[in-house]
């Protein structure tokens, strides 16, 4: 088993405790900015592109970048790497909060994608470094419910400062609002910190990571911005390169493993028993992604409920994503390695409740209430059992000399799972629409896309059953000239 020698540190949940601000804003700000986004267009008078854009380059910028995050953390030290993504975060915020046009705030939201995912992957990764195994499943359930508590407090926080309007700020609150929280974690964060990072620390593999960068754009940015730009010559030409851009990735990053030399993704991390079905699951759970943006699109278009009454129909989800981690290690320790399963069934429940629902009830007729918020939590809390739980099957296979790699590369192919649902089942909905845009035809095509999630949870759960069959904790099948990663090599870590 990997070493352990920082598990037993006193100041280890201070020090989770700091990093976990680190999981909760880039959520946080994903959500406020969707509560802001008809004031900042009315201020601005800003097109549907630049609307779009505040969205997508936060989006976009992160999810290319969070691999880098994650090793940047390895390198130099997760709360080195934290507390500048931190405060490049809070410089950021500052940026979007004094905007003075729709691009100067698009800037601002690339650089705050871009930082967040230098500081977001490090509590992830200090699961694996600090932590005893007793305690890593109570860790890596605060660590889920920090995004059920992200998705409630975006919802809700954004209306307030909006609505309080301070100091006459109106929309600019929920940015600057980051730079004082900033600061108070830095002044009682940096006292409490002790550095964690692989011990054969060295440079930082720039080829790797300009490939790292380029072959998650050519995947991420079309997903993101195809289907309102219509689907144009370069999304296609662009999604083609993706497959021949990660070979080329990969194929570098084997050769400088080979010579000895600090990759940014070591392929050899890759081939860790199970690792590759626990990656797809993550691929598959996240496919709930477009569901807050067709169901908002169905309660406004079809029920034509207010925008902010939308907001707090998502409160029991989001209840539920705040209780389901914090259940979790109940659940592991009844169910096991079935717990991941578990919480995607109850996903499914939920997902073909809701969908059974607005099938049944009349059009124009408000969908009843107890039924809703029970479909709504449990989706919600079935995610954060399985959100929870399938980090853990993802970093457990590792040693702890990499859980910054493994955390940005699980951080990210969480964010293309988003983006794929998006463009994928988001793509089904529209197509099933069409032209109609009557209530009937949208509660139609709302229910066609459920089905569609429900089907990519349930082929997760499906490989989640077989992934617990087959544990998979044994060495790797055959040796590598590359260094074993796996969870039984010898730890790097310091």
């Amino acid at each position: 088993m990997p070493r352990n020698d920082t598990s037993a540190d006193p100041r280890r949940w201070a020090m989770f405790s700091v990093l976990l601000v680190g999981a909760f804003l880039p959520p946080l700000d994903f959500f406020i900015v969707n509560v802001a986004l008809p004031s900042i267009r009315e201020d601005f008078g800003a097109s549907s592109s630049a609307e779009q854009a505040v969205i997508s380059a936060y989006a976009g910028f992160y999810a290319v970048t969070l691999i880098t995050g994650g090793r940047l953390g390895d390198l130099f030290g997760r709360g080195r790497a934290f507390f500048l993504g931190l405060l490049g975060f809070a410089a950021a915020s500052t940026l979007c909060g004094f905007a003075s046009s729709p691009w100067t705030l698009v800037a601002g939201r690339a650089l705050q994608g871009l930082t967040a995912a230098v500081m977001a992957p490090q509590a992830l990764a200090s699961i694996q470094a600090i932590f005893p195994e007793s305690e890593k499943s109570l860790a890596l359930s605060l660590y889920g419910a920090v995004f059920g508590l992200a998705a409630v407090a975006g919802q809700a926080l954004g209306g307030v400062l909006i609505s309080l309007n301070l100091l006459n700020l109106g929309w600019r609150a929920i940015f600057l609002i980051n730079l004082p929280l900033a600061i108070l974690v830095v002044m009682f964060g940096v006292p409490l910190i002790k550095e964690t990072r692989a011990q054969e620390a060295r440079k930082l593999d720039l080829v790797g990571t300009a490939l790292s960068v380029i072959t998650l754009a050519a995947l991420i940015v079309p997903l993101i911005e195809g289907r309102d730009a219509g689907w144009p010559w370069w999304a296609w030409l662009s999604l083609l390169a993706a497959p021949a851009l990660a070979w080329l990735f990969l194929r570098y990053e084997s050769r400088l493993a080979i010579r000895g030399g600090a990759p940014l993704l070591d392929p050899a991390v890759l081939r860790a028993p199970g690792l590759g079905r626990a990656l797809l699951i993550a691929l598959l759970l996240y496919s709930i992604g477009t569901f807050f943006l067709l169901f908002s699109i169905y309660l406004q278009s079809a029920l034509h409920v207010d925008p902010l009454s939308a907001g707090l129909v998502f409160l029991p989800f989001g209840v539920g994503f705040l209780l389901g981690p914090l259940s979790t290690p109940f659940f592991s320790r009844i169910l096991g390695s079935y717990a991941n399963p578990f919480g995607m069934g109850l996903e499914i429940v939920g997902i073909v409740s809701l969908a059974g629902l607005v099938a049944v009830t009349p059009v124009g007729t408000s969908l009843a209430f107890v039924p809703l918020a029970i479909a709504l939590f449990i989706i919600g809390f079935g995610q954060g059992v399985a959100l929870p739980t399938l980090m853990r099957m993802v970093t457990g296979r590792v040693a702890p000399a990499v859980s910054g790699m493994i955390a940005g590369i699980a951080s990210s192919t969480l964010q293309i799972s988003t983006s794929l649902s998006v463009a994928i089942i988001g793509g089904i909905f529209y197509s099933v629409l069409g032209q109609r845009h009557d209530p009937t035809a949208i509660a139609h095509a709302f229910v066609v896309a459920m089905y569609c999630i429900a089907l990519c949870l349930a082929i997760g759960a499906g490989l989640g059953v077989s992934l617990a069959l087959s544990p998979g904790r044994q060495a790797l099948s055959r040796p590598t000239p590359a260094r074993d990663w796996s969870v039984n090599a010898r730890s790097r870590e310091r």
